[in-house]
């Protein structure tokens, strides 16, 4: 077997927001501490042995410093590097034993338009527990979605050198692919280099409606939803963190066989974006995106 790219770990942001940061992740967003210095953070989800989902990381500007992938073995590991490096991205750091929490084996690179990836095996897993309904709170990352000044160019590096696959098509412009059985891992937009958002598996519907009512509560109202989206038919709603990134709660994403799933083309249009048609807001309400600072900029950490 080829290769390839087989989960998300985490994401890395850089944020100059770094304590409002933290404590929306711990006590608005839904997730666990478990590693921390003067300035880095790391947390994890109640519901998945993931060592961790995000790290915050202080500096003077918001940013994304690394965008973590999951690769079966250290061969595979090797294997990937070597066609990272043959496709002509620059290597931030060659395969070696990693010193963050949770260790592994991993090597980092940037993007044909210099988001930095890393890609890593062996990480250590942690504990984990049931979700319960109600709880409202997120299980594990569902799915990134970027944006790329020439976003067909991106689906072909992700699908030819990383081993994802398509899933479905919105018009031309935007692209779902797919690592395991889940319809989506990574999503492509036309636009600048940057993150568009980063969602997160809730339990149920009614896990997302209640995580809902928890961050408004708690000062942080849906940018946009609540609705469900056609391609990948998963729920969603939007919000953004203190520091202006987008984050969703999402559930009931498609399942599909990972071979066999054939690629569709949904027709836009404003009941192909929300199905129910009854979600407040719209991308429009969305942050408006930009080059990430931070391109081709190797993270401190």
């Amino acid at each position: 077997m080829e290769p390839r790219v087989t989960e998300i770990r985490f994401v890395g942001y850089g944020t100059s927001d770094f304590e409002a940061e933290r404590t929306f992740y711990a006590d608005d967003w839904g997730l666990v501490e478990v590693g921390a210095t003067d300035d880095t953070v790391w947390f994890k989800t109640h519901g998945h042995d993931e060592h961790h989902v995000v790290r915050l990381h202080k500096r003077d500007s918001n940013c994304v410093e690394v965008i973590a992938l999951a690769a079966d073995s250290r061969e595979d590991v090797d294997a990937l590097q070597k066609k990272v490096a043959e496709a002509g991205c620059k290597i931030i750091h060659e395969a070696r034993d990693l010193d963050a929490p949770g260790g592994g084996y991993g090597f980092r690179f940037f993007s044909p338009d210099g988001l930095p990836f890393e890609i890593s095996a062996n990480v250590e897993r942690l504990d984990k527990r049931a979700m319960e309904r109600w709880e409202g709170m997120p299980v594990k990352i569902s799915h990134i979605v970027l944006h790329s000044p020439d976003h067909h160019a991106m689906v072909k590096f992700f699908t030819d050198v990383l081993g994802f696959r398509v899933s479905d098509w919105l018009g031309d412009f935007m692209c779902f692919l797919r690592c395991n059985s889940a319809h989506h891992r990574l999503a492509l937009l036309p636009g600048p280099p940057c993150l568009n958002h980063v969602a997160y598996d809730m339990l149920s519907v009614d896990d997302m409606m209640r995580g809902a009512s928890r961050l408004k509560k708690r000062g942080t109202d849906i940018r946009w939803g609540p609705g469900r989206h056609t391609a990948g038919n998963n729920t969603f709603s939007y919000f953004t963190t203190p520091g202006g990134f987008a984050v969703e709660y999402t559930s009931e994403l498609e399942e599909v066989d990972f071979d066999s799933h054939e690629d569709k083309v949904h027709e836009p249009g404003p009941q192909t974006m929300d199905q129910w048609g009854t979600g407040v807001g719209g991308p429009n309400t969305m942050p408006k995106p930009e080059p990430d600072p931070c391109l081709f900029t190797p993270a401190e950490v």
